[in-house]
């Protein structure tokens, strides 16, 4: 049972949903749920998989981990005990309505999907940073309109290639079917081309009314000069395209290390992505490594 559940949580993050797993890890006296039993709860899917043991504790913890999928969109975790009598008594044991009389400990954890990166241009910059997503075992896609910057030779490990103009991506796709990508990074060869994404994937954002966070949309983030970004918001303004969503726009792409070859703009880049997906500040000091 647990492995069912195991795959069946796997299988939503790979459709990129969020997944909280309740896992039965001590239990004393008599309990329905016994050690490795486990729940588990998809963002954006009805019902659950798996069973810590039914009745109200199985209420309890499912109730837990609905309210956690409304609360993190980062990795989180947390202990909880239940004592399975309405008198249960003991220091942080949560008393259920049950006859059972014993007390279990499980383990709520809240799992992000790994990012999956669209590169909107298959050159140097999206060459390099494949390499860097790879290593983090995320997924990457590349989209050029050029059919020799897109393909199995330049990407091996490309979960999808799509090779097209811009105009034909954007007619195929849509609000629902662009959030399978965590960021999209617009890395063309013509300034033009990446203006062209630019307003077609905001143009969605806006229709939709939400904005590139990569929670409900995709990041979306830019390579380039600030003179390129203004003369870029110059042209979605006068598209009347709103000025918060440009805001959430990122460009330049990368923290700043001061990178300059592709390689070191790739880790730049990486770097960035995986403080957004884990909510945190490069800037923050107050962050340390676990030992």
């Amino acid at each position: 049972m647990s492995n069912d559940t195991l795959a069946w949580a796997l299988a939503r993050l790979a459709e990129r949903s969020r997944v909280v797993i309740a896992s039965v890890i001590q239990t004393s006296g008599s309990v329905p749920g016994k050690i490795g039993a486990k729940l588990a709860v998809a963002d954006g899917k009805d019902g659950f998989h798996g069973t810590v043991g039914g009745a109200g504790l199985e209420m309890k913890v499912l109730l837990r981990c609905q309210e956690l999928l409304s609360e993190y969109w980062e990795p989180y975790g947390e202990i909880h005990t239940y004592g399975l009598n309405k008198g249960a008594k003991g220091y942080e044991v949560q008393p259920l309505d049950s006859l059972c009389g014993g007390r279990v400990t499980l383990s709520i954890e809240v799992i992000m999907p790994s990012p999956h990166v669209l590169m909107m241009g298959g050159g140097h910059c999206a060459n390099a940073l494949s390499q860097t997503i790879n290593s983090l075992n995320w997924h990457h896609s590349v989209t050029d309109s050029r059919t020799e910057y897109c393909n199995k030779e330049s990407f091996p490990q490309a979960t999808e290639l799509i090779p097209s103009s811009v105009a034909e991506f954007l007619a195929t796709e849509s609000f629902d079917s662009l959030t399978r990508f965590s960021d999209i990074l617009l890395l063309g060869h013509d300034w033009s081309e990446d203006q062209d994404r630019l307003l077609g994937l905001l143009a969605i954002c806006q229709q939709n009314n939400c904005q590139p966070n990569g929670k409900t949309f995709p990041r979306i983030g830019v390579i380039g000069s600030r003179s390129k970004w203004n003369s870029f918001c110059k042209s979605a303004l006068a598209q009347e395209i709103k000025q918060d969503l440009l805001d959430s726009v990122v460009c330049p792409i990368g923290i700043n290390i001061g990178a300059e070859s592709p390689e070191e703009i790739a880790i730049a880049v990486t770097a960035q992505i995986l403080s957004l997906s884990k909510g945190v500040s490069p800037q923050d000091k107050n962050w340390r490594q676990s030992s």
